[in-house]
């Protein structure tokens, strides 16, 4: 569980020290122990309607209801009422013409899928919103589906930049016969703009967007790739379908590994991706992260991953989400029928290969901040602990705070201290708002 923590072992040799190794090894499974492998309560919970704030620390185990007076009062409810393209960049079109429509600020996907995000209309910071993508650096494609390639797509995102598309007025699936790998010594910043047209498959074979400051491959910068502030790269406007990191050299991260720099995902959607399905700390089917600059925020903005039973996003653990020592911060999201299917818990349990914990997220490390605003989690499930959410702070300094949300209806699991369908240590800071958790 303090995998990220060994990453700079080799520190005096070379410029890049941190870094994994040209396989990028950095992010094998971490065999460490965790306070959570003996959980003190089995207890399921029930459900909860937690209106007011509360600190959400004295473990009334199973009931779920909010009933602490030291909390904030009626905290962050001022926001409830902005819009949900509060400080986002007035640009939403990705400048390929595309005939995509627009709500609340938000370009909408031309398709049936699910769409992107939950009801919510929590503010969004202006660092957390849209990138203006209207004078790009790359366009790919000429106005036609077919002049939208894999080969095009990774030899932008080599690059880097801001990249939108022009494949014609109709939605179109670009069939990724390669993994893009965002290059370390290319652009400081990237942005991939799919204008709610462009959809990336892995074809149920590959991961689609790697990541990796500390991947000699991708070429080392600093000699602290373990903390760097660049590359910094936003998607935005995209769909991910059928991302498969299983056969990865890193099994994490279905759809998006993200390891060192910033990311922020904004008004897209995850479907069908992938990673590992045993081991105890493996994760994130649709996206893995760790080394987030400076401990900064992970956004996850108006976006939707699963949302329909056969849409799942599955891994060992955290089905959606999954990361070591990242702070999350979701507003407006939707994240629905995803699966940990992994066996025994972390460390795993005697006999078994490990993992099944977090539904939706899987939030292992030290210090960090899991903030969820104006989202829904529901329909996850789990074998081992938190059908909704695994939270575990090894050196007990982390936190959640939960506003405007709706966690219910996740299901399996034990090990629910403080509130139901949310596995974390007793003593974890837990603030509710507004907010629902129960079945």
């Amino acid at each position: 569980m303090k995998r990220a923590a060994a990453i700079c072992l080799l520190a005096s040799i070379a410029l890049s020290a941190c870094g994994g190794g040209s396989d990028g090894t950095t992010g094998n499974s971490s065999t460490g122990s965790t306070s959570a492998s003996t959980p003190s309560s089995s207890n399921t919970g029930g459900s909860s309607t937690a209106g007011t704030s509360g600190t959400g620390t004295a473990g009334i185990d199973g009931t779920g209801t909010d009933t602490n007076t030291s909390g904030t009062g009626a905290s962050g409810t001022d926001t409830a009422s902005n819009g949900s393209a509060t400080g986002t960049s007035t640009s939403t079109a990705s400048g390929s013409g595309n005939t995509a429509g627009s709500s609340g600020g938000f370009v909408t996907f031309a398709d049936s899928l699910p769409g992107a995000g939950s009801d919510g209309t929590d503010a969004i910071p202006t660092e957390a919103g849209l990138e203006d993508t209207s004078h790009p650096d790359q366009v790919i494609g000429n106005g036609t589906a077919a002049s939208c390639t894999s080969d095009a797509v990774v030899s932008a995102v080599a690059t880097g930049g801001i990249i939108t598309f022009n494949c014609g007025p109709a939605p179109v699936t670009i069939q990724m016969t390669a993994t893009a790998q965002i290059f370390n010594n290319a652009a400081s910043t990237t942005v991939i703009d799919g204008g709610g047209l462009v959809t990336l498959s892995g074809m149920g074979q590959r991961r689609i967007l790697y990541m990796n400051t500390c991947d000699a491959n991708l070429v080392w910068t600093t000699p602290h790739c373990d903390n760097q502030e660049w590359p910094q790269v936003t998607v935005q406007n995209l769909t991910f379908v059928d991302g498969n990191a299983t056969h990865e050299t890193i099994p994490e991260g279905g759809a998006i590994y993200a390891e060192g720099g910033r990311m922020k995902v904004v008004n897209s959607r995850f479907f069908s991706n992938q990673c590992a399905s045993t081991g105890p700390d493996t994760a994130g089917g649709a996206i893995y992260s760790t080394l987030q600059y400076q401990g900064e925020p992970f956004y996850v903005v108006h976006s939707t991953f699963g949302g329909l039973a056969g849409l799942s996003n599955i891994c060992s653990n955290g089905g959606a989400l999954g990361s070591i020592g990242v702070s999350w911060t979701l507003i407006n999201s939707l994240l629905s029928y995803n699966q940990a299917i992994g066996n025994g818990g972390n460390p795993a349990a005697s006999g078994t290969p490990g993992g099944g914990s977090g539904g939706a997220i899987y939030n292992d490390g030290n210090t960090m901040v899991l903030s969820i605003d104006g989202s829904q989690l529901s329909q996850n499930t789990v074998n081992a602990y938190g059908s909704g959410i695994f939270f575990v702070s090894d050196n007990l300094t982390g936190s959640i705070a939960i506003t405007d949300s709706t966690i219910t209806a996740n299901t399996g699991g034990s090990w629910y201290p403080t509130y139901p369908q949310i596995s974390n240590e007793p003593s974890t800071p837990i603030t509710v708002t507004n907010s629902q958790i129960g079945n």
